[in-house]
């Protein structure tokens, strides 16, 4: 974390000075806004702290609700998203109040008597070395406080606007904000707002998404489950463990013990959902949920004294047939301006726990975008490619969670009955496992295109994957000898980070290609950084060079890894890392960089890898970035 860069900071260093729209601000939302965000669930409030960073950037945020939400419907947080909140500053915290998923059990019908359950298998949660964050349970409305704490301190101290429903937007073809908003006001009254950009996480009824004309496509898989959160005694051996547990009369249970060490969630399989009557099981109470609960427990008992919340739902898998207002066959002629996210675009089941996950990562994608084509760096057109990645990722979701909801609904195989269709225990423990890299997060992986490289020198860094998130490890930083995380440097700022991983034998390479970038006016540095600006402000380039941190100093490395900053042109000495030796863990050898010639890393603002360039190659970087980026000088 780096601050005082403009002047000594009285209090809290997070909470940022205010920036120029602060002042602005009015009671009401005003008549035009840069960007207006509908819903304030975590998507909505994701986009809207990372563009809240931005003090040029007018963004406001409404909810029909009145104020924010208390008690929140999703609970998992994957290994991906926590590294998403370290962007946000918030990751350690939340990882301290959270559960921590470290291991799955399996229950399945005792073979001696099979009106019990038994334990079957237990494995690890997490793979070894997948992210250096765990998976955590928390409560949907703890990650809203965080990111509502983020935008409060930011430069433009962003709240929510509540109580202000949205009713319909308009798009028109011309003029500087051409989307109109039309709004009910928390009086009832109608008002509008016009915007360059509106964006809808507001649900899967989403408003937004009606008004642009766009649909969901897909089917209910007729199946109903039941989700309670319950404080209980209950002898049941693995309540604070996760555990799949398949019984006798063939309702299931996925148990997820919850943050605080009491409280813990059932999801209790209800069984299928009638076609043609689906209004039927819909009025089941919670009371009768617990006891389907307590017959799937069987031998062990479940005293309830509270329900802190109670809900059912029907599996669904579809995918809206576009995320943002513009029809395939305009797009040659048209940029959106309305776009869609989360639970608007993409609905499914909760076992897989990708939705808060997946939705967040959308925003992720889009905020940094609006934030370039606003601020002048990018073209309109860059906009395009926030429907062409994530509807593909919105289809891979339902894939895999049209599967996953198959087997988590399968009764047990009875070697009694082995005509009766089920499946095996191993084979439920099998699917964890297979599945855990995408529940983990970290298996989206974007294809090539405008922002993703091809894989011809993918083997000088193989342990980065193009089109995949980036992935952290141990460094040590040079000018104070900090032991650190590599991708702990990224934040929620919308910078490119360009990793030059040095070659050996004084990193011939690596130096002429900071030259390079600090002095040739083809330099992509030099041509797409805007007139006054820090030279980091759009290009954060960091160094990692092979030798022990004790056997250079600050001194030895070129100059353009010293940036001056801020209003006094204070040197960063924060640029510059060497594998953490100590620990015994390289950086070098962890991900797969050529040593003898080294890599530059290409890293996008939403933590995924966009190209993989050789040291000796700087013309390849130009090239890459002159796809989306707009002359500054």
């Amino acid at each position: 974390m780096q601050f005082h860069e403009n002047g000594y900071v009285i209090g809290d260093p997070l909470r940022k000075p205010a920036g120029p729209l602060v002042a602005a601000r009015t009671e009401g939302l005003p008549a035009e806004v840069d960007v207006l965000i509908a819903g304030t669930g975590p998507a909505g409030l994701l986009l809207a702290a990372q563009l809240s960073a931005f003090d040029g950037i007018n963004t406001r945020i409404i909810e029909s609700r009145e104020g924010p939400l208390e008690i929140g419907r999703a609970d998992g947080i994957a290994c991906k998203t926590v590294e998403t909140f370290e962007a946000f500053d918030f990751a350690e915290r939340i990882v301290q109040e959270a559960y921590w998923v470290n291991e799955t059990v399996f229950w399945r019908p005792d073979p001696n008597n099979r009106t019990n359950i038994t334990r079957t298998g237990r494995i690890q949660d997490v793979e070894d070395g997948l992210s250096e964050f765990p998976h955590i349970i928390v409560n949907q409305a703890r990650v809203h406080d965080f990111f509502l704490e983020f935008m409060k301190n930011s430069p433009n101290k962003l709240e929510p606007d509540y109580g202000y429903e949205m009713v319909r937007v308009e798009v028109s073809e011309t003029g500087t904000h051409p989307v109109t908003a039309y709004l009910k006001d928390p009086s009832g009254r109608e008002v509008t707002v016009k915007a360059k950009y509106v964006v809808g996480t507001d649900g899967a009824r989403s408003v937004v998404r009606e008004s642009i004309g766009r649909e969901l496509q897909g089917e209910f898989q007729n199946h109903r489950w039941g989700v309670l959160d319950l404080l209980a005694n209950t002898n049941f051996p693995d309540i604070r463990l996760k555990a799949a547990i398949q019984s006798e009369n063939g309702s299931n249970i996925l148990l997820i013990p919850r943050e605080g060490g009491f409280l813990f969630r059932f999801y209790v399989d209800l069984g299928d959902v009638d076609p043609h009557n689906r209004e039927k099981g819909r009025d089941m109470t919670a009371e009768q949920v617990i006891e389907v609960a307590k017959n799937v427990l069987h031998p062990y008992t479940l005293d309830v004294k509270d329900v802190a919340w109670f809900s059912i739902y029907e599996v669904g898998h579809r995918v809206t047939d576009g995320f943002d207002d513009v029809p395939e066959n305009e797009r040659a002629t048209r940029t959106p301006h309305v776009f869609i996210a989360g639970d608007a675009c993409h609905t499914h089941s909760a076992k897989a726990g990708q939705g808060m996950n997946v939705s967040m990562q959308d925003t992720f994608n889009l905020g940094w975008k609006l934030a370039a084509v606003l601020e002048g760096r990018s073209p309109e057109s860059l906009l395009h490619t926030y429907h062409a990645e994530r509807h593909q990722i919105a289809h891979d979701l339902i894939n895999l969670d049209s599967k996953w909801s198959k087997v988590m609904a399968t009764p047990p195989k009875d070697p009694n009955h082995p005509e009766r269709p089920g499946i095996d225990p191993a084979e439920l423990q099998a699917a964890f496992i297979e599945n855990g890299r995408f529940t983990a997060g970290v298996a989206t992986q974007y294809l090539p295109s405008l922002l993703t490289g091809t894989s011809e020198h993918q083997a000088l860094a193989s342990g980065y994957p193009i089109g995949q998130r980036f992935h952290s490890a141990p460094v040590v930083r040079l000018a104070d000898a900090k032991p650190m995380q590599l991708g702990h440097v990224a934040k929620a700022d919308g910078r490119w980070r360009l990793y030059a991983f040095a070659d050996k034998d004084g990193a011939p390479r690596l130096r002429q290609l900071l030259d390079y970038l600090g002095n040739d006016p083809a330099s992509p540095i030099t041509r797409f950084t805007p007139a006054g600006a820090d030279l980091d402000s759009v290009f954060d380039l960091r160094a990692i060079f092979q030798d022990n941190h004790r056997d250079i100093t600050i001194e030895d490395v070129p100059e353009i890894l010293r940036p001056q900053v801020g209003k006094f042109g204070l040197r960063d000495y924060e640029k510059v890392f060497t594998p953490d030796y100590k620990l015994g863990e390289n950086i070098f050898e962890m991900r797969g960089i050529n040593k003898d010639k080294g890599a530059l890393v290409i890293v996008r603002p939403d933590q995924y890898v966009a190209h993989v360039v050789p040291l000796d190659e700087p013309a390849a970087i130009g090239a890459f970035f002159e796809g989306f980026m707009t002359q500054q000088n």
